[in-house]
């Protein structure tokens, strides 16, 4: 998302990092946890990795080395500053019901 800023901003450099946004539930926090700790990535900054903080706006940052890319930043948020709430309420296809069911919006 900060690369996308930097493209509305007209900068000439991109950011470089992995922007994830999280839809903040305790279950998709816990996959999330144990997908970062199987690429050994750790908090690098205040927040820590908590659903408090993610509710809240705050972005998380991670770091973790990779083999053919060196060290890689990932930063996770839930909320982003002007989207509308709405939009980070889950939302399933037309056809399935276990996927938040109902289909799409509009």
């Amino acid at each position: 998302m900060g690369g996308q800023a930097c493209v509305l901003y007209g900068a000439a450099e991109f950011s470089r990092d992995t922007d994830l946004a999280l839809l903040a539930s305790p279950e998709n926090l816990a996959q999330l946890e144990a997908a970062l700790g199987a690429l050994g990535a750790s908090v690098i900054a205040v927040p820590p990795f908590d659903l408090q903080y993610l509710e809240r706006g705050h972005a998380v940052h991670f770091a973790y080395d990779d083999p053919e890319g060196g060290r890689m930043c990932l930063d996770v948020m839930a909320r982003m500053r002007g989207v509308d709430r709405s939009l980070s309420e889950p939302v399933g296809a037309p056809d399935d019901p276990d996927a938040g069911g109902g289909g799409g919006r509009g």
